[in-house]
C-alpha cells in the first residue's frame, strides 16, 4: 500500500489492520449503521474525508466533486463516497448547500479517521495552492460563520485535517493522502486519473477532455 503524506511521496506502510478499520461503523443520512468495509468491498471507490462541515474550503471543494459527470464514473466502475466528521444529522443540509448528490457517510467519534492517522492539528495555508477554493479567505470565513450562526452547532472537530483515498474492490489501497492542511487536498482530476476515470476541467483546473 502506498501513501502520500501531504508532499506527493509516496511511501510504503504496512502497519494498518484494513480488516479492522473495515468492521468500523460509519452512519448514513438517516442514522443507519453501515460497516466502513461495506462501502468499498464490490468497487473501486474514491474516498474523500472532509474537515468540519463549516469549512468553506471543504464545501468548495465538495461543490467541484459534485460535477463529475457520472457517466465518468460508471464507464470507469469507479464510485465517489465523502466522509465527513460531523453528525449524520448534517449531511442532509451539506448535500444541499454543495450540489453533492453522490454517497456520504459520518464517522462523528472520527475512529476511521484515526485509524488512517489523518492529521489533528490547526495549521496556516495559502488558498492559492488549491485547485478548488474559489473564494477568498474573508469572503469565505464570512460565509462559514453565517452557516454557523443559522445551526449554532458544531460539525466536526475544528483541528481534524483530511485526506483522500482510493480503495478497492476489498481490502486494496491503490492511493492514499494525508492533508497537511486545509487546502493539501488532492486534486479531483489527479484522484479521477489515478482512478481511470476521465478528467474533468474546472475553472481553477482545466484538464484536456478525451473524446
Amino acid at each position: 500500500m502506498k501513501i502520500s503524506r501531504g508532499v506527493r511521496q509516496e511511501t510504503e506502510v504496512d502497519e494498518l489492520d484494513l480488516v479492522s478499520i473495515g468492521n468500523q461503523i460509519v452512519f448514513d443520512e438517516n442514522g443507519n449503521k453501515i460497516k466502513f468495509g461495506d462501502v468499498y468491498k464490490k468497487q473501486k471507490t474514491i474516498i474523500v474525508f472532509t474537515r468540519h462541515l463549516l469549512c468553506f474550503m471543504c464545501k468548495e471543494y465538495v461543490e467541484d466533486l459534485a460535477v463529475v459527470p457520472l457517466e465518468y464514473l460508471q464507464d470507469a466502475d469507479v464510485r465517489i463516497v465523502v466522509i465527513c466528521p460531523a453528525p449524520h444529522k448534517f449531511i442532509k443540509p451539506f448535500r444541499k448547500v454543495t450540489g453533492y448528490n453522490y454517497s456520504m457517510y459520518s464517522d462523528p467519534d472520527r475512529n476511521i479517521y484515526k485509524a488512517f492517522g489523518f492529521k489533528e492539528k490547526l495549521t496556516s495555508t495559502t488558498l492559492s495552492k488549491s485547485k478548488h477554493v474559489k473564494s477568498g479567505f474573508i469572503m469565505g470565513v464570512l460565509s462559514s460563520t453565517w452557516r454557523a450562526m443559522k445551526v449554532q452547532e458544531y460539525q466536526g472537530d475544528v483541528k481534524q485535517q483530511g485526506g483522500s483515498l482510493i480503495i478497492g474492490p476489498g481490502n486494496i489501497i491503490h492511493y492514499s493522502h494525508l492533508d497537511q492542511n486545509p487546502t493539501d487536498h488532492m486534486a479531483i482530476n489527479d484522484l479521477l486519473q489515478i482512478s481511470g476515470v476521465q478528467t474533468v476541467s474546472f475553472p481553477r483546473d482545466p484538464r484536456v477532455i478525451q473524446v
